[in-house]
């Protein structure tokens, strides 16, 4: 009986960037890694660790148990049309447009992980 093997979470991180249609380059800029490390990923020479895990499942809307272990669905749910939307036009754009937008993107994450401020606080 053959046994056909499971590809590890490092394969299946290439094929959730390969599904989303991004470069090595957009997929690391996304999770604020650098393009190297994500190709020392996808070739098994670096580990994944759980930080890395819950990063590309929120990041992509990816399944975790799916990441983890191979199993359910790739996507927590079909990606929605905005999401799709956005990766698409964020590909048309120029490198140097693209870091803008995710420098922006990164503070304004900042910003709400700071907590928007109460009324009694303005």
């Amino acid at each position: 009986m053959n046994v056909i093997p499971i590809a590890s979470v490092n394969r299946r991180i290439k094929q959730i960037r390969q599904a989303l249609r991004l470069s090595q380059v957009q997929f690391s800029r996304v999770i604020s890694l650098s393009s190297g490390y994500l190709a020392g990923v996808e070739v098994e020479k670096r580990k994944v660790n759980d930080r890395l895990i819950k990063l590309i499942c929120s990041s992509f809307n990816v399944n975790e148990k799916w990441l983890k272990e191979g199993t359910g669905e790739m996507f927590s749910k079909g990606p929605d049309e905005s999401f799709t939307k956005l990766v698409s036009l964020f590909k048309e754009l120029d490198p140097k447009f693209q870091t803008y937008i995710l420098k922006e993107i990164n503070l304004l994450l900042e910003i709400q992980d700071q907590g928007t401020p109460t009324a009694s606080a303005q």
